[in-house]
């Protein structure tokens, strides 16, 4: 009798050359984890981008996967990953962040074991150079994610989502239908987590998820990031695209 065929979380990730060298330790921190019996992770890079500067990162491993495409930023890259992600759970992973162990394990169970849930997110630490972490306050309590709370903590605290969108585990199949990530220069991922709170109730756990990488040349660091015009309308196509879905009903799972 054959082995039954294993049960596949893809893990997705926009890197660009700037990004590359931490590849490294993103992909230690995959290693760490561990699954139920009969499930299976594999990693997918995709580089914004067609550079020489990335696939030395790469590492070897049948479980990884790379390509290149022309930039268009994260958002871009980790949509047209999509198509090479066959599992049915996607979990982001930016190129210089890192998981704790356990993180995919906790994020799989609680999907498993709720079909009425469609994402989770989870508690953050900073990881500062020289490799010590950071907290911050203001956490939601463990467990649901009811629709609609993200946009409306969102518009009421300066548009700042008090869930964490670098921490995201998801449906495929909710993710594809909502298009993937915002085509937006920045705060794409901020786009989907309102649109799939918008549709579909979410989970927070307050354990660490994520060591989210802080450096110099990361994109949210840039100037251009926090230009005034450029991030009144990223936060208004954002919002729009979020209320649109909630008005028009549709919810996961169907009829929900």
């Amino acid at each position: 009798m054959n082995a039954a065929v294993p049960r596949r979380i893809t893990v997705v990730t926009a890197v660009h050359a700037p990004s590359a060298r931490f590849l490294p330790e993103a992909y230690k921190s995959l290693c760490e984890q561990w699954l139920p019996d009969g499930w299976e992770w594999d990693w997918v890079i995709q580089e914004d981008g067609t550079t020489d500067a990335v696939r030395p990162y790469v590492p070897d491993d049948e479980r990884v996967s790379f390509r290149q495409g022309r930039p268009g930023g994260p958002g871009v890259a980790r949509t047209i990953a999509l198509a090479h992600a066959d599992g049915e759970y996607v979990k982001v992973l930016d190129a210089d962040d890192q998981l704790p162990p356990g993180a995919l394990a906790r994020d799989l169970a609680v999907l498993e074991a709720d079909r009425t849930i469609g994402w989770t997110t989870s508690r953050v630490l900073d990881l500062l150079p020289g490799g010590a972490t950071a907290g911050f306050p203001g956490d939601p309590d463990d467990g649901p994610v009811e629709r609609g709370a993200v946009l409306r903590f969102w518009k009421e605290n300066g548009f700042r989502a008090q869930v964490h969108p670098a921490t995201l585990f998801v449906r495929r199949d909710l993710l594809t239908a909502l298009g993937g990530w915002m085509a937006l220069p920045a705060s794409e991922d901020t786009g989907l987590l309102l649109a799939l709170n918008a549709v579909s109730r979410g989970w927070f756990s307050a354990e660490v998820g994520l060591l989210y990488r802080k450096w110099e040349g990361q994109a949210t660091g840039q100037a251009s990031h926090v230009d005034p015009a450029e991030r009144a309308a990223r936060m208004a196509v954002a919002e729009a695209r979020a209320r649109a879905l909630a008005d028009f009903g549709w919810t996961y799972p169907a009829g929900g």
